[in-house]
């Protein structure tokens, strides 16, 4: 089977684990009842990907599209070379830039909803352990607590999502399109589109990847708990062997985004750093309650040891001087 065959199905798996440990971290407890974030769904993608790549009415429809993001992706390119004198390499890397400044607004959408979530972080704990032994009273309590606090979790993922297309189409393109000219890239990488492994350069691009993968998963998944942080920064030790059979040029692309995503992150942090205090605030005036319930002040201020004291004291001083009176009659 060709890899123009094994992309589908790559890119199927990729997608279910993305939704996993995105999506599904914030749902954990909805994984099983979704066919795509089961483990099934790899499996059966893994066995049955010779039966889904028959022609079909999906793959009719499928390959005109294919075709147009590819002849997008083409112009680009070509209008980054031409008209800029750009190498080919530096087209992809100007048009991964393009892509990136075009997804700002949703990009600012999605550090939002990360701050949110990192507000309401221990509510939705308190609602997971309340109901955690009814799982659809506890995901309806949760959607329930999304709306009255206008949370979006889905807005994290959609930046990655819309990608897709690009990372298509610049596929395709690379495997299809005839370049003429110089297709090196710092004189180390002998050409874009043959590849990553085909020469001693593309090794050097492979471990630039896995750095610039794990920083941008530092800044990417700030929400998430130490194991599932891990898991961020074990996969792309995991898709390198899946990456090294694409041309250079896609693993190019896929440094340059990771990089943006490590700028961007921290740009975000400085930014973010100056307006903690009314974090500080609202979580500090949700947990005195917790606090004065657990170490028991409530039930100082109505205990009545502390009041009944004084109180006992005074009346035994008046039963006396009502004593001393009767004495003196």
């Amino acid at each position: 089977m060709s890899a123009v065959m094994r992309l589908p199905g790559v890119l199927g798996i990729g997608l279910v684990w993305l939704y996993r440990l995105t999506l599904g971290a914030l749902f954990p407890t909805t994984c099983k009842y979704h066919p795509s974030c089961s483990e099934y769904a790899i499996q059966a993608l893994r066995r049955h990907e010779p039966r889904g790549l028959r022609p079909g009415p999906m793959i009719v429809y499928a390959i005109p599209i294919i075709s147009q993001l590819e002849t997008v992706m083409r112009h680009v390119l070509n209008w980054f070379h031409s008209n800029l004198g750009l190498t080919w390499a530096w087209s992809i890397v100007a048009t991964t830039v393009v892509v990136r400044m075009l997804l700002v607004p949703l990009t600012i959408r999605q550090i939002h909803s990360t701050q949110s979530l990192q507000k309401h972080a221990p509510q939705m704990k308190e609602i997971q352990k309340k109901y955690k032994n009814d799982r659809q009273k506890q995901n309806e309590e949760l959607m329930k607590f999304y709306r009255e606090n206008k949370i979006n979790p889905a807005a994290a993922c959609l930046p990655m999502l819309l990608q897709l297309p690009v990372f298509i189409a610049l596929y395709y393109t690379l495997k299809h399109f005839k370049f003429t000219g110089d297709l090196s890239f710092l004189h180390f990488i002998p050409s874009i589109s043959a590849g990553t492994t085909a020469h001693w350069g593309g090794y050097v691009l492979l471990l630039v990847y896995v750095a610039s993968q794990m920083a941008s998963s530092l800044f990417m998944m700030t929400t998430v708990d130490k194991t599932q942080r891990t898991i961020f920064m074990v996969m792309p030790l995991v898709f390198v062997f899946v990456i090294a059979r694409f041309p250079a040029g896609l693993v190019l692309y896929w440094v340059t985004t990771n990089l943006w995503t490590v700028g961007q992150g921290l740009i975000t942090r400085r930014l973010v750093s100056r307006t903690p205090a009314p974090v500080l605030e609202k979580r500090s005036s949700r947990t005195p309650p917790k606090d004065d319930g657990s170490s028991g002040n409530g039930a100082r201020g109505e205990s009545p040891s502390a009041k009944p004291a004084p109180s006992g004291s005074q009346q035994p001083r008046q039963v006396r001087r009502k004593k001393k009176r009767t004495s003196r009659r």
